[in-house]
């Protein structure tokens, strides 16, 4: 225990008097209060942390980190962790005549669907855009016609997917239905033999006209293969390959539908470099233009040739032992005629002789002809395009 002396001291730092029993005095008071006050603005740091740490996030802020955005259109920029998972996926801006080549479809569709249905048909691009092939399966809403196409120049296959509302929306205008404004209502029943071959007439026009399209960029013939109206039985690619899709809506007054094209990559590969052209025409065939100017520069164009008058075979041996004032016999004459050579190419054969004080050469026979004419360089593009 502590003695008389040090519990005075104690005393003196917690500011107590030894003479009272009990009683606090008015510096143990505002101690008192300091350290309360003290271990409240600690208490309250302590809770605004724990506060900060278990804040839940609302609908907007989880949205914003998953990278959704309900306003946001179909060419929106993505961002979070869906910018990650679609990070594999390759922008169909970079196939820049692909836009065009639907651009095209868009006018044939329009006057093609007019005459079809003698009706007042419009026909729009919604978009373009890249997708995963399960992803796009998953999101078809049925019930709806699945068409697996071919496109028999490239082997591979594609899809075209009628909604519903668009295939009731033909089927009342080809048989005369009455104008019945908004959306049709689908019972929960399947198409009839009717539904699908009008249904199948339909997509055979839409078919032809994007063979149409691609007409200026390939020949390709688009077939169908066979119509589905279940997803699993449409699976023509694996679900994580990537893929174009294409949407078109069709209006007929004041009802039609969507027809949504996909194509994956895989099957647009052959075509690849022609997609990649930033306007038509950029690789096709000859350009005269350039044809000519690389023709003058060739032209215009300094080359060394060599006059050759003669060539021999020596041993290795005689050659190491050759010394200044050796002599060479050729056995040639100054008729005889000389090799014309401009690297390693011989041109043709000349006469040597000279005029005044410098030799010259007079060339005897016309130009060899060239090894590798304009028809090789065809060839070979043949070639290569049967090889794909």
């Amino acid at each position: 225990m502590a003695g008389p002396g040090e519990q005075d001291k104690l005393s003196d730092e917690w500011g107590l008097d030894p003479a009272s029993s009990g009683t606090s005095t008015p510096v143990t008071q505002t101690a008192e209060d300091g350290m309360g006050a003290e271990w409240a603005a600690m208490l309250e740091a302590d809770n605004a942390e724990a506060g900060a740490a278990d804040r839940v996030l609302n609908q907007d802020e989880i949205d914003s980190l998953l990278g959704f955005d309900p306003n946001a259109g179909g060419g929106a920029e993505l961002t979070g962790v869906q910018a990650l998972i679609n990070s594999a996926l390759v922008s169909y801006e970079r196939l820049p005549m692909l836009e065009i080549v639907f651009d095209r479809l868009v006018r044939l569709a329009t006057t093609s669907l007019r005459n079809f249905t003698s009706d007042n048909v419009e026909v729009a691009l919604d978009s373009i855009s890249s997708v995963r092939f399960g992803d796009y399966l998953n999101s078809i809403p049925l019930p709806a016609i699945l068409s697996v196409i071919k496109a028999e120049e490239w082997e591979n296959y594609g899809l075209l997917t009628v909604d519903s509302s668009l295939i009731y929306s033909m089927i009342d205008v080809l048989l005369g239905g009455r104008r019945v404004g908004g959306q049709i209502r689908v019972e929960g029943r399947p198409y009839t033999t009717i539904e699908m071959a009008l249904a199948r007439r339909m997509i055979e026009v839409i078919l032809e006209d994007t063979h149409r399209a691609f007409e200026p960029v390939t020949e390709v013939n688009f077939r169908v293969e066979r119509l589905e109206t279940n997803p699993r039985f449409a699976a023509i690619s694996r679900p994580a390959n990537a893929a174009i899709l294409i949407e078109l809506r069709i209006e007929m007054d004041d009802r039609g539908g969507k027809i949504e094209i996909l194509l994956p990559y895989a099957t647009i590969e052959p075509i690849r470099e022609q997609l990649l052209q930033m306007y038509m025409g950029e690789k096709f065939g000859r350009d005269p233009i350039w044809e000519g100017h690389l023709a003058t520069e060739i032209f215009a164009a300094d080359v060394e040739v060599d006059a050759i008058l003669h060539e021999m075979d020596l041993p290795l041996s005689r050659v190491l032992s050759m010394q200044p004032g050796d002599t060479v016999m050729f056995d040639r004459t100054p008729s005889d005629p000389i090799g014309l050579r401009c690297g390693d190419v011989d041109l043709t054969e000349a006469i040597m002789g000279h005029i005044g004080n410098h030799v010259s050469v007079r060339v005897s026979r016309p130009l060899n002809a060239p090894k590798v004419t304009m028809a090789a360089f065809e060839a070979i593009d043949e070639n290569k395009q049967e090889g794909r």
